[in-house]
């Protein structure tokens, strides 16, 4: 069990630890809230409803204002999230193109929705309203990497290279 410097707590986990840390550089800063929830999911990838409590206590915020904040930002996540974010665009030029055919045949191969991660935490499906790559329509994007000119057939050869 591992005692935060800033507050002479003990702590769990390495997390726990690097939560305590992050929340010691914000206690008593005005406006500190955003920064501290991005940095806690930074640290364990998603928010769970006990770091919430912990942030609302340690910065002396509501709950309610807290998961407020949370819930009303698309950055933050409740759940955890796959190693491996696929997003796949379904504006214009994509759903014109099949868009739909693409994220359908996505949601097959992984067995969830929109929104959705698989059991093993590899891949979360994310659709989107625009990836700005047009002229690659039907694309999706796996992380960084960018792929278009997409067909259904041959989608679980581009998820292969995800290990």
């Amino acid at each position: 069990m591992a005692v935060c410097k800033c507050t002479g707590e003990h702590v769990d986990s390495p997390q726990d630890l690097q939560l305590m840390e992050l929340l010691g550089d914000y206690r008593g800063y005005d406006g500190g809230l955003i920064p501290v929830l991005q940095g806690a999911q930074e640290i364990f990838g998603y928010l769970p409803s006990e770091v919430l409590e912990t942030i609302s206590q340690e910065l002396t915020i509501p709950f309610s204002e807290v998961y407020g904040v949370v819930t009303f930002y698309a950055q933050f996540h409740l759940k955890p999230r796959g190693r491996n974010i696929i997003r796949v665009c379904l504006g214009t030029a994509c759903h014109v193109r099949g868009g739909s055919k693409i994220f359908n045949g996505l949601k097959d191969i992984l067995g969830v929705g929109d929104g959705g991660t698989t059991e093993d935490l590899r891949f979360t499906l994310e659709s989107v309203a625009c990836i700005g790559a047009c002229g690659l329509a039907p694309v999706i994007m796996i992380n960084d990497d960018t792929h278009g000119r997409l067909e259904a057939v041959g989608l679980d050869t581009i998820l292969e290279q995800y290990a």
